[in-house]
């Protein structure tokens, strides 16, 4: 796996420092746009330098199913270390289900298990074929080998869609759902659709909007304490009988049973969310498992096995379990790099360590040699973020310009962790100063690395302080009744900055639409004086 040497970059006399910025988008330069506002003027002197370019970093270009898919810090750092795009979110279940990968992992198995006897499996999540959150085809599967696997009771808690899809088309998959259970109900199993209603009343809500969604969805899979319908057919008919314009997402929440819930979760049971998007699962998901939890009364907490279709959250862990692994990336750049002899280093804060580590290396733990890589993690603060929003850039700046001046070390990566892990919090004022903060370590990095004769390459993994008020369709910041400006605590669409700092050689960076962070390893690999594999999305660098 050895790089040949290129033929047209020479390596640097200093090293190749790359920095990731996470969550540091570019986005409008508006009143919630924590980065524009932010005092940056070593970012602003670097971009006016040149060369500056914006790529993407969500949606296709890192693996997900759609553009409509928010990028995120596993996914971005998995892009940057391997060089190629592969498969994320509904890609990956369909490949993990066509393999057989899902039902012979542990989570599946102890979920199955864990319910064999008298208790329930039950599945929630959005009942349809619209494959940005979620896919019907992947239910029927699952509900299938549940029944192969000797699994007596299933329920299906089923969120109506009519938004990703057609806006009153959900009879289509209830009867759909309906068709395929009936030949299951035999030999002493029990396979029933429990619970639903609209995706925009119940139980998905996402950036902590509506916790009150997410309360009725409680009340309705859990506590069984909504209307009660014969079937799930009969909700809906009924439901739109007494509002002729009501469309699917709308539509109130039900139960299912014959005067009582046939199939609400309780102790003993497994539960699976089967969407793999994550946006709209994670509070659902808090609101299993976690022990301390004041976002509504859930009343005694059913002892459950809980587990999603994904990680929905690869910072905070959300869910613990999961069914479908992160991607088996092989051949990432540390690989070759470590066969070619090249000495890297590494460092993040505990925040983001993983995820120049671990992510970086293809979802591989450990090194490739331990003789050329060295790893450094910072110990973050215990402190809530919004109150220490410059973290540890200080101390990571400190470690890497050591790094830099050792000498031993051609490749060093670095990730501030600021923008993201504050942007979070929905905080303007602190995500403002998070950003000011980078910005001056990124001011002590150029100085470093111009005396080492060395390139800086500046980037993120995705955006999110770089919007921290919720946005209508219009683009225009949403208000509460009051006039408070609504905080958006999540990822964002936006593209991403890329700053080349090259004193000695006048590289430049091609502007490509189709660019993203994958393209970032070969430019990187090319800075290196390497020849990046043929395989690899190309590089970015041309001769000035």
């Amino acid at each position: 796996m050895k790089l040949e040497k290129s033929s047209r970059f020479p390596q640097p006399e200093g090293p190749v420092v790359f920095v990731v910025m996470d969550g540091v988008g570019v986005g409008p330069d508006d009143e919630g746009n924590a980065v524009s506002q932010a005092h940056t003027p070593n970012l602003d002197r670097l971009k006016a330098r040149g060369p500056y370019i914006t790529i993407r970093a969500h949606g296709t270009a890192v693996g997900l199913p759609s553009n409509d898919d928010m990028g995120n810090s596993e996914v971005g750092h998995n892009a940057l270390g391997a060089g190629r795009v592969f498969a994320q979110g509904a890609k990956l279940v369909n490949q993990a289900m066509e393999s057989g990968a899902i039902f012979d992992g542990q989570t599946w198995k102890e979920a199955v298990a864990h319910c064999r006897d008298n208790a329930a499996l039950h599945f929630v999540g959005l009942l349809s074929d619209g494959n940005v959150h979620s896919h019907i085809n992947h239910l029927e599967r699952m509900i299938g080998q549940a029944s192969t696997d000797g699994v007596k009771k299933v329920f299906i808690h089923a969120l109506l869609d009519g938004r990703d899809v057609g806006e009153r088309s959900a009879l289509e998959y209830i009867d759909r759902l309906e068709a395929f259970l009936e030949p299951l109900n035999k030999d002493g199993k029990t396979y029933r659709i429990a619970s639903g209603g609209g995706r925009m009343k119940v139980t998905m809500d996402r950036y902590e909007a509506d916790w009150s969604m997410v309360e009725r969805g409680w009340k309705t899979h859990v506590l069984g304490e909504v209307e009660c319908f014969l079937s799930a057919r009969d909700a809906i008919e009924a439901f739109r009988t007494r509002d002729e314009g009501i469309t699917d997402q709308y539509l109130p929440p039900f139960v299912v049973g014959d005067n009582k819930p046939v199939g609400c979760i309780s102790d003993g049971d497994s539960v699976l969310f089967f969407n793999f998007r994550g946006d709209r699962a994670i509070e659902i998901s808090q609101a299993f498992e976690y022990d301390e939890f004041d976002k509504f009364d859930r009343g005694p907490k059913p002892k459950v096995y809980y587990a999603g279709m994904m990680e929905y959250d690869g910072d905070a862990h959300i869910p613990e379990k999961y069914l479908v692994n992160p991607p088996s990336i092989d051949r990432p750049m540390s690989q070759y790099l470590a066969s070619s002899g090249v000495h890297q280093w590494a460092c993040s804060e505990t925040q983001k360590f993983g995820h120049v580590t671990y992510f970086w290396n293809g979802n591989k733990s450990g090194k490739f040699d331990e003789n050329l890589e060295t790893y450094v993690e910072i110990p973050s603060d215990l402190l809530p973020f919004e109150e220490r929003p410059w973290m540890k850039a200080a101390e990571i700046t400190d470690a890497t310009i050591q790094a830099i001046e050792d000498g031993r070390y051609s490749f060093i990566r670095i990730n501030y962790a600021n923008g993201d892990m504050v942007g979070h919090t929905g905080i303007l004022d602190s995500a403002r100063l998070a950003v000011e903060a980078v910005d001056v370590c990124i001011g002590r990095l150029v100085k470093a690395v111009e005396k080492a004769k060395g390139v800086l390459l500046v980037t993120a993994d995705h955006g999110n302080a770089d919007e921290m008020y919720m946005k209508d369709k219009k683009g225009l910041i949403k208000e509460d009744s009051s006039g408070r400006r609504q905080p958006k605590t999540s990822h964002t669409l936006q593209p991403v900055p890329v700053y080349l700092f090259d004193p000695v050689h006048g590289l430049q960076l091609e502007v490509r639409g189709d660019a993203g962070l994958t393209h970032l390893t070969a430019t990187t690999l090319e800075l290196l004086g390497l020849e990046p594999p043929e395989d690899y999305d190309p590089s970015l660098l041309k001769l000035s």
